[in-house]
């Protein structure tokens, strides 16, 4: 993991994004904050588990299909199976130890 500050990769409204192997921060701030870094590193795990591309495709996908579903950027964003997983264990520094594989997919 590689944690680069940068507006340019980073959408607005947006804090950070994660694209294997890097992990891209809007600003410096998010450099020290534990749950930010941890949500991001259930993001790289998720990468590497769907072999990067693929990872993006679902995710556009699930997110366009969400977006269909809710009517609402916002909620559709925060309910597609990867941002929930990673919303619902930002907060646990264990979870990446004790996840198991494809963990994603209880979230859809």
């Amino acid at each position: 993991m590689r944690l680069i500050i940068s507006k340019f990769w980073v959408p607005k409204g947006f804090s950070g994004i994660t694209i294997y192997p890097f992990i891209f921060a809007r600003e410096n701030f998010w450099k020290n904050n534990t749950i930010f870094i941890n949500h991001e590193k259930i993001h790289l795990r998720q990468q590497i588990e769907t072999l990067v591309l693929p990872f993006f495709v679902w995710y556009g996908l699930e997110y366009l299909i969400r977006l269909l579903q809710y009517q609402n950027r916002k909620k559709a964003y925060r309910n597609v199976s990867f941002e929930r997983e990673a919303y619902a264990n930002e907060q646990n520094p264990h979870y990446l130890k004790e996840r198991r594989f494809f963990s994603f997919l209880r979230y859809l």
